[in-house]
């Protein structure tokens, strides 16, 4: 499949009331897995792939190390790929542009682009995050990419208020960013059904909700008119966690091993081998 068809088969699996699900790669080797397991695309987080090699999330890690991660991923896997651009490494519109071109170079047919000022504080103005918007989208149509541009208002996540003061704003913002060339538009940290739904009434362009604690079953979300669920740094984390319990296993095994060993020595009697019934010399 062309990059072009994959750019406009991913915009395809955005349907209002049956969402694609989005659980996040961080390298080549867990988005093949993903793949194996059923996924019609890769999506990546930003947080997942800054700590996997080391760096904090927020624009820390070089953008050259991200574009040589998605780059890996779309050489590895036949589905179409997209990637958690946070701010798009850059406030100035051109910059940003070129950062998006590069993207494009590499196979990438999705970006999430957020209005957080990244490396500075508070969000952008709506109208100016538009503009920002608008290039990335003018820098997708000069490749003629159907780019999806998931608008992410960072009105939700780690936000101690009600949610519901921020609704409105976020509403308005979808229509801005919509009117600016945006393909989706994200919420991550919503997870009030009442709040998901009036978000999906409101706003035209596909809307992507994130898992956290708390979040509505995927089949109610589709009837909340969800198009999208993504997973964030969870499927790291939940890898992480595995690999840390199973590491914890083996060395509690050989401690266990070790100390039969050394108890065996000091009575001065042979070692059985394990499942085999034949004897080994104990030795120090």
């Amino acid at each position: 499949m062309s990059m072009y068809d994959k750019a406009r088969s991913f915009t395809g699996l955005h349907v209002k009331g049956s969402p694609i699900i989005l659980y996040n790669a961080w390298n080549v080797g867990s988005a093949k897995a993903i793949v194996q397991a059923g996924a019609k695309a890769i999506a990546t987080s930003s947080w997942a792939v800054a700590h996997a090699l080391g760096y904090d999330d927020g624009e820390r890690i070089p953008k050259e190390l991200v574009e040589e991660v998605a780059g890996g991923i779309v050489e590895a896997v036949e589905v179409p790929v997209t990637i958690d651009f946070e701010g798009g490494y850059s406030e100035d519109e051109d910059e940003l542009a070129k950062n998006v071109g590069r993207l494009l170079h590499y196979g990438i047919v999705g970006i999430n682009l957020e209005d957080r000022v990244v490396n500075g504080s508070g969000l952008y103005a709506a109208e100016q995050q538009a503009s920002r918007i608008a290039a990335a989208r003018a820098a997708a149509d000069k490749k003629d990419v159907e780019l999806f541009i998931n608008a992410r208002p960072d009105l939700f996540l780690g936000s101690v208020d009600d949610h519901a003061t921020h609704v409105e704003e976020a509403i308005e913002r979808g229509k801005i960013y919509a009117a600016a060339g945006a393909s989706g538009f994200f919420v991550p940290g919503l997870r009030q059904a009442p709040l998901i739904a009036r978000i999906c009434e409101s706003v035209t362009l596909p809307v992507n909700v994130m898992y956290v604690e708390g979040l509505p079953e995927s089949d109610h979300l589709a009837g909340l008119g969800v198009s999208r669920i993504s997973y964030g740094n969870t499927p790291y984390l939940r890898a992480m966690e595995a690999v840390r319990k199973r590491a914890e296993e083996i060395f509690r095994d050989h401690r266990a091993q070790a100390q039969q060993v050394r108890r065996y020595a000091a009575a001065g009697v042979a070692l059985p081998l394990r499942g085999r019934g034949e004897q080994t010399p104990a030795s120090n």
